[in-house]
């Protein structure tokens, strides 16, 4: 007996079409990963940039801090 003759065609359609289903799901899935990646590198100079405000915002309520105890133990 020949295996096309044992194996419906239905099956075999089957089989090919959720293979190709699944190739496609895989290539959105790799295109929404590049995308994001790109989202990521773009963000990388604004991650930086907030962190340096942050800092620069605790120094400056630092000082703050000491300026208004020395003004009130005046």
């Amino acid at each position: 007996m020949n295996f096309w003759q044992a194996v419906p065609v239905a099956a075999v359609i089957t089989i090919v079409i959720q293979t190709a289903f699944v190739l496609l799901w895989v290539g959105r899935a790799g295109a929404r990963l590049d995308m994001m990646e790109q989202r990521l590198e773009q963000q990388a100079g604004v991650n930086e940039r907030l962190a340096r405000l942050e800092e620069q915002a605790f120094a400056q309520r630092a000082t703050l801090d000491r300026i208004e105890t020395k003004l009130a133990n005046l």
